[in-house]
């Protein structure tokens, strides 16, 4: 087995190469790959985009157009652990840019479908505090919210809010 992580395979009807192109434009360490062509072997038309190797975020992915047999859905989403509010607020906005659509509690669904939850990395370390008192304050807030505000979360969880 390959010893360099995992390649998550995303199904697209027909916008693969788009999809590819949009992600790499979204996320820092992040390039396009291999463009493998439909040769008439598979169903689909000749010369048309099977699949496209990518890279977002330094991880893997292969976007493939398979069909409209499957669809994206909330089962699985891909979450971001941002450093500050300038990283939540970048990827709130840039990944439903063109046709996505903002969600409770830090998650949206991009123009595609795909599920990501926009998370503070500070989020995590609240709600994991052995305090439950200001942990639960931190989630009760962050259930209140789309956008993660931190400065809303460390109020809430300081007992402020």
């Amino acid at each position: 087995m390959d010893t360099d992580g995992f390649t998550t395979c995303l199904w697209f009807d027909g916008q693969a190469e788009e999809a590819a192109q949009f992600y790499v434009s979204v996320f820092e360490d992040s390039k396009l790959g291999d463009v493998v062509r439909n040769t008439g072997a598979t169903p689909g038309e000749e010369g048309s985009v099977l699949t496209v190797e990518f890279t977002a975020n330094g991880q893997k992915f292969v976007a493939l157009n398979g069909g409209p047999e499957f669809t994206f859905n909330e089962a699985i989403s891909f979450q971001l652990d941002c450093d500050d509010q300038a990283e939540i607020d970048h990827y709130w906005e840039a990944l439903v840019e063109g046709g996505g659509e903002h969600g409770p509690c830090g998650w949206l669904k991009d123009r595609y479908g795909v599920s990501w939850q926009v998370n503070a990395k500070r989020l995590t370390q609240m709600i994991g505090d052995p305090d439950r008192e200001k942990a639960d304050r931190a989630l009760k807030a962050m259930m209140t919210m789309g956008k993660l505000d931190i400065a809303e979360l460390e109020r809430a969880y300081a007992g402020g809010a």
